[in-house]
């Protein structure tokens, strides 16, 4: 438990930075003109290729026929298409279509040039300290998702 309570600040501080900095990107993410949900989705489908519906939803951490309604929210707009799977029957894949993909990448750089425009703005050694830690904030992110 000691080693809990020795953690449990850092641990904390984590949260809240993680919290308000996906919070702040928001305004970001709207220029997108997507709701987040659809934006999370299309990030899965350009970034992962294309997915079976319902893998595409237990990534989401999503029921079925929301990923559904995701996925038809999507498709109206020209940014992901349902394929036929190649195992055939009536399993369908669903993908970014090259639209759905240019969108993705210009939301994402908007994300980097925001990040980029902050961390411009911190004093070097904060920055230093950022760019030293981001391996392992990634590593760490990885055992927070296994561990869930």
């Amino acid at each position: 438990m000691a080693t809990g309570k020795r953690w449990a600040g850092t641990a904390s501080d984590l949260n809240s930075a993680a919290i308000h900095l996906l919070r702040a990107l928001r305004a970001t993410d709207r220029a997108a003109g997507l709701t987040p949900a659809r934006l999370s989705a299309l990030l899965v489908l350009v970034f992962g290729g294309p997915s079976p519906l319902g893998r595409l939803a237990r990534t989401e951490d999503v029921a079925g026929p929301t990923m559904t309604r995701i996925v038809d929210g999507l498709c109206d707009l020209g940014l992901a298409e349902r394929r036929p799977h190649p195992d055939g029957g009536r399993l369908v894949l669903v993908a970014a279509t090259a639209e759905g993909g240019r969108v993705m990448r210009a939301a994402r750089q908007a994300r980097i040039d925001t990040i980029v425009a902050a961390l411009r703005a911190l004093p070097a050694a904060d920055r230093a300290a950022i760019a030293a830690a981001s391996p392992a904030l990634l590593r760490l992110a990885d055992r927070v998702r296994d561990a869930t």
